[in-house]
């Protein structure tokens, strides 16, 4: 659960949505219309004003970093600050690569080789280890081919399921039809429903 009162951020907004515990709402608009500006607001990640608040808290209630764990943001690319990928998780042996196809040995390369579609699957799970209430994705699938979307996608309905609420960007009307439950088009700075997927 998330309820967004009010949100601005620069061009943005004011942005009031309420969204229900495991449900999927896909965002697309024109590039440059704030998309990704909206979710990194939504994240506490840059200067913003509103209140929100997840089943976990209202965000003036937590610092920072506790909202961030539970409203986690997956950007288009991702960041990584030591050079072996295993180094970024909590408990590395717990980590499930194979439901996103990769390699057991995955965590044990340097981050330098890896390709963006590794560097984004792997960054995925490793939002996933904080347990968050609410999944912020920008544009998740945009490096992985049509194989790795399907096992994306799989996996995120999994944490859909278990109750986790998502926000996703994406240019793919397709894949906004296959995941969402409802679908909003941003664009001069407002956040409007379409009307259906």
């Amino acid at each position: 659960m998330l309820d967004i009162e009010n949100l601005t951020r620069l061009h943005i907004g004011p942005v009031t949505l309420s969204i229900s515990d495991g449900e999927v709402i896909a965002i697309t608009g024109p590039s440059g219309s704030g998309k990704s500006v909206l979710l990194r607001a939504i994240a506490d990640l840059d200067p913003n004003e509103g209140r929100l608040k997840t089943q976990s808290g209202a965000r003036a209630d937590m610092p920072a970093p506790d909202w961030r764990r539970k409203v986690a943001y997956l950007p288009a690319e991702s960041g990584w600050w030591a050079d072996i990928a295993a180094e970024h998780f909590k408990d590395p042996a717990e980590v499930d690569l194979e439901s996103l196809g990769l390699s057991p040995e995955a965590l044990e390369w340097e981050v330098a080789r890896l390709s963006s579609g590794e560097r984004q699957r792997l960054a995925f799970l490793r939002l996933l280890e904080h347990r968050p209430d609410i999944l912020l994705l920008d544009e998740p699938t945009a490096p992985l081919d049509a194989e790795n979307t399907a096992r994306f996608e799989a996996r995120l309905k999994r944490c859909i399921k278990a109750g986790i609420s998502v926000i996703l960007v994406t240019h793919d009307p397709e894949q906004a039809a296959r995941m969402a439950d409802r679908h909003f088009v941003l664009a001069d700075g407002q956040l409007t429903e379409a009307a259906h997927v």
